[in-house]
């Protein structure tokens, strides 16, 4: 094992082989890279607090502090250990494993094509352009998905999940109260399941849409821009489903008190991808009443 303490900015660069890469940090910011490269280098731009750990063992590279565990990470809450801050820069294969823990940190992950696990307590995570499986887990903090084409999951209390340009073969989302905005491509058939307690679920689906639709709220508003979708229910309980297309892919959304939108997305914005808002009146149903909540 090569390691190093880190307690003030620095830069490192890794000659061994780097096939994982271990991250967990407290405040501040944490940017992963993937490159072509086969070495890693890190730099380590501000540091307040206790230092940083830094280890190279068996191709893991690891940056943490000792304290902070990756098993219960969403439990730690020890605001003693809160006091301390530091912005991380990693550059590494693109084919690395990633498992990035922050807590009131934000992160930042991109070009990584092994597979990426992000746990955060309150810090917003950024993912681009990752063509690996991801997983993420958080407390409160948001996450936005821009371009990523591999296996996407997600499950929060509150924290807000976005979409953009989703073309990966699933997309998972599981939250209490956030809000769930996916916008999908038309490169092909996703598969689609998304959860909700309280929380709003808009759906931006590709026109002409290849897709079966199941969604249903038992409180909600609904809002639905197909008309070969059929929407039942007049008070309470509302349930949209029907099949766009051949039906390739599939897309179930529940909630229990959130509303649902379902959106058209034009052809002639796929080189400009948009997510749907919540006052955009171009991707409500033509009748839709004026004084209807569409996301």
């Amino acid at each position: 094992m090569t390691e190093w303490s880190v307690g003030e900015p620095r830069k490192l660069t890794f000659d061994d082989p780097v096939t994982a890469l271990h991250v967990r940090i407290v405040n501040g910011t944490v940017n992963v890279v993937g490159t072509e490269e086969d070495t890693a280098r890190l730099e380590v731009s501000e540091m307040e607090g206790p230092p940083l750990r830094v280890a190279l063992e068996g191709g893991t590279l690891t940056v943490a502090y000792d304290d902070l565990p990756w098993k219960g990470f969403l439990k730690w809450l020890d605001r003693k250990g809160w006091h301390r801050s530091a912005v991380v820069s990693l550059a590494v294969p693109s084919g690395t494993r990633v498992e990035l823990g922050a807590v009131g940190a934000g992160a930042v992950v991109s070009g990584i094509e092994g597979r990426t696990e992000v746990k955060g307590v309150t810090g917003d995570t950024t993912l681009v352009g990752v063509t690996g499986p991801v997983r993420t887990s958080t407390v409160s903090g948001s996450v936005e998905a821009q371009a990523v084409t591999g296996d996407l999951r997600f499950n929060s209390v509150s924290g807000d999940l976005t979409v953009v340009e989703g073309s990966g073969p699933l997309v998972k989302a599981d939250t209490v109260s956030g809000s769930l905005v996916v916008d999908l491509d038309p490169a092909g058939p996703t598969d689609v399941a998304l959860t909700s307690v309280s929380g709003e679920i808009a759906v931006r689906i590709p026109h002409p849409a290849d897709t079966e639709v199941e969604a249903s709220t038992a409180s909600g508003a609904v809002s639905n821009a197909f008309e070969g979708l059929r929407v039942s229910g007049q008070w309470g309980a509302h349930r949209i489903a029907g099949r766009l297309g051949a039906g390739t892919g599939t897309l179930k959304a529940t909630t229990v008190s959130g509303s649902i939108a379902l959106l058209r997305r034009p052809p002639g914005e796929d080189d400009e991808p948009a997510t749907p808002t919540a006052d955009d009146p171009a991707d409500a149903p033509a009748d839709a009443p004026a004084d209807k909540k569409v996301l």
